[in-house]
């Protein structure tokens, strides 16, 4: 098994396949943001091949993301692949998605994250800067006719989007989704100033609380949603803390960026380049002594991490992996 220097276990790994998306999000990327050269990304054999020798290590969860993972030609591909391996998640704007489905569920892939934001389509419109909300409406529709687990993340941004938290969780009456209302991150590839949040977990929740009897539920062990239940209702609301970071002592998770980039905590740099080692010939037992070595190294939490990152605001959370 994978552990940190704080003995904490690590199972769950996020791939992001790539860094391109078909949406703009405000608050995650600019207008004319420059991607990579595909020769940049890990290819379809060294991803085979790293999750493979994760997984023989202890991984037993991945969420693939992005960018947008569908615009990845080679997915279904690559799934097909690791499907065998580990419990698979995915996390996509649903653009692309809804010809998948039937798909994804063949191959036992049921956990579905769609980023949605407003349920708007101007506003859907002014925050992604492109008109693809039927396309996504579509997609969740989909996704709850094959009995897919959906999570429906919405992130809350202040004078954007708060005034819609009463209907999103409306959602969760007549349909088993859970919705997440995601705390704002300063990864928005403009390099804009980012000094706090105005929307943090605890008003999410008193807003909330303000239209409905929320009732507390069970958080799976390493949750980072803080979960609660409607009575009467179907589906579930989390709220996931992620600028305040209250669930980083017990972080079970590695990220894998596009290009083969090492993260350890969301928040912190690159600690090490994975495609570099297998381009350089290292085996399967070298590639895993340098993941240990780097989580030997591992900041206790996001606010240690984000003190040694000096860039952070400049990065897109599609190069980071969404």
């Amino acid at each position: 098994m994978l552990k940190d220097n704080h003995q904490r276990t690590i199972n769950y790994v996020r791939l992001a396949v790539t860094d391109r998306c078909n949406l703009r999000c405000t608050y995650c990327m600019p207008e004319n943001m420059q991607f990579l050269e595909r020769a940049a990304l890990l290819s379809y054999e060294e991803i085979v091949r790293l999750m493979r020798t994760l997984t023989d290590a202890g991984i037993n969860k991945i969420r693939i993301t992005g960018g947008e993972p569908f615009l990845r030609k080679d997915l279904m591909q690559l799934l097909e692949q690791l499907a065998p391996m580990a419990s698979i998640s995915i996390t996509t704007n649903g653009v692309l998605t809804a010809p998948f489905i039937p798909a994804l569920k063949t191959l036992g892939i049921r956990q579905i994250n769609l980023s949605l934001d407003t349920l708007q389509a101007p506003r859907f419109f002014q925050i992604t800067r492109r008109d693809q909300f039927s396309a996504v409406k579509q997609t969740l529709e989909s996704l709850l006719a094959h009995d897919m687990e959906v999570k429906l993340n919405m992130v809350v941004m202040d004078g954007v989007n708060t005034d819609e938290l009463i209907d999103f969780v409306a959602l969760t009456r007549d349909q088993p989704v859970s919705v997440r209302f995601i705390e704002e991150m300063p990864f928005n590839g403009q390099g804009n100033d980012f000094s706090g949040i105005n929307w943090n977990y605890l008003r999410i929740l008193d807003t909330i609380r303000a239209q409905y009897p929320i009732e507390k539920i069970t958080d799976a062990p390493h949750s980072t949603s803080l979960n609660y239940q409607i009575p009467q209702h179907k589906g579930s609301i989390g709220v996931i803390p992620a600028y305040s970071r209250t669930f980083c002592g017990s972080c079970n998770r590695i990220r894998i960026t596009p290009t083969g980039g090492l993260k350890t905590c969301l928040y912190g740099d690159d600690v090490l380049n994975v495609k570099s080692l297998l381009k350089e010939g290292a085996s399967d037992a070298e590639l895993l002594e340098h993941l240990q070595a780097a989580l030997q190294k591992r900041a206790v939490d996001g606010f240690e991490a984000a003190r040694s990152n000096t860039h952070a605001q400049l990065e897109s959370m599609s190069v980071i992996g969404g």
